[in-house]
């Protein structure tokens, strides 16, 4: 006998409230899916969304597509998701941002990114990088740190913003090294980058891609990635723990999706397995490098428990920074 065959016979003798339940998530997806994402159209919040998207629209049989919502910090997009139905139809791309640094950042934030927005899936990883000048003078991390020790270099660095992950990497990094360097935020990466290149701060600490076609113009330089291991993309570039002997130093951005607050676990498993299982595709992770990142799957549950550990590892260092977004 059918498994259908036996919900039907069983329906009636069981109650109406099984074969519900039962044909809802069968259904599931039965319309597109709609992905809410904190960023500017074709910015580092949607583009990973927007590779895996054929492969998640063969498997499910549903298109996702992208509904920008910029403003608040992130906060707007994530308060639209949480309060969206809880079928499935309505996703978070979830970021370092929004759900890790914000929940320290905020003295009263506006949602939990855990039960609000419950994790799907972890896509990419990116790495941040120490960048300077070509013309600086400075070649490697070691000379940058040594010229920051002996106030030959001005402690200046530039973030995008207080709270940003450029802010915090650049507090780490002072820390780690025992100078007070001294914060100067931009608002937003180009705003940054263009500080930098101007010559309006000693270094800045942003995501890699935003470097790169400035590396090769030739008129910045990279002297270290900040997280914990070099990158394929560019096996020449030493990690900060490498370059200055700081055991530890760990920090990469990282993008995927949550989905709305009372999302059944059935679909956030599916939709978890589904995301692992594209970026496992050799095309797919080649375009996910290709934006200067990593393909990074987790499942649902895995990227849970890593969104906790990065809550918990984030608050340190906003407590210590003493940034505040109220």
């Amino acid at each position: 006998m059918s498994i259908q065959r036996r919900q039907l016979i069983l329906a009636p003798l069981l109650g109406t409230a099984i074969a519900p339940a039962a044909w809802a998530q069968a259904a599931w997806p039965s319309k597109s899916i709609r992905v809410v994402s904190a960023g500017s159209p074709g910015g580092g919040s949607d583009i990973f969304v927007r590779i895996i998207e054929n492969r998640m629209r063969e498997r499910l049989g549903q298109a996702l597509f992208i509904d920008n919502k910029p403003g608040a910090g992130g906060m707007t997009a994530a308060g639209i998701v949480a309060s969206a139905p809880p079928d499935g139809h309505t996703l978070f791309v979830s970021n370092l941002a929004t759900n890790a640094i914000g929940v320290s950042l905020y003295a009263k934030p506006t949602f939990d990114p855990q039960k609000d927005l419950p994790a799907v899936a972890r896509i990419a990883t990116m790495s941040n990088a120490i960048a300077v000048r070509a013309d600086s003078g400075i070649q490697t991390l070691q000379q940058l740190v040594a010229a920051l020790k002996s106030g030959k270099a001005k402690g200046f660095y530039g973030s995008a913003g207080i709270g940003t992950s450029s802010h915090l990497t650049g507090h780490m990094l002072g820390k780690a090294i025992g100078v007070e360097l001294t914060h100067v935020p931009y608002k937003g990466t180009a705003a940054n980058l263009n500080a930098l290149l101007a010559g309006e701060i000693t270094f800045s600490a942003d995501n890699l891609p935003l470097y790169v076609p400035h590396v090769k113009a030739g008129t910045l330089r990279l002297l270290a990635v900040t997280q914990a291991r070099r990158l394929p993309g560019y096996p020449d570039v030493p990690t900060v723990q490498e370059a200055a002997g700081l055991a530890g130093f760990d920090v990469f951005s990282w993008y995927g999706l949550s989905a709305s607050t009372g999302t059944p676990p059935a679909i956030l498993e599916r939709l978890g397995n589904e995301v692992v299982a594209a970026l496992k595709d050799p095309e797919i992770a080649e375009k996910v490098r290709a934006v200067g990142a990593e393909p990074a799957g987790l499942g649902h549950v895995a990227y849970r428990d890593f969104i906790n550990d990065e809550i918990r590892k984030w608050s340190t260092v906003v407590k210590s920074s003493g940034a505040s977004a109220d």
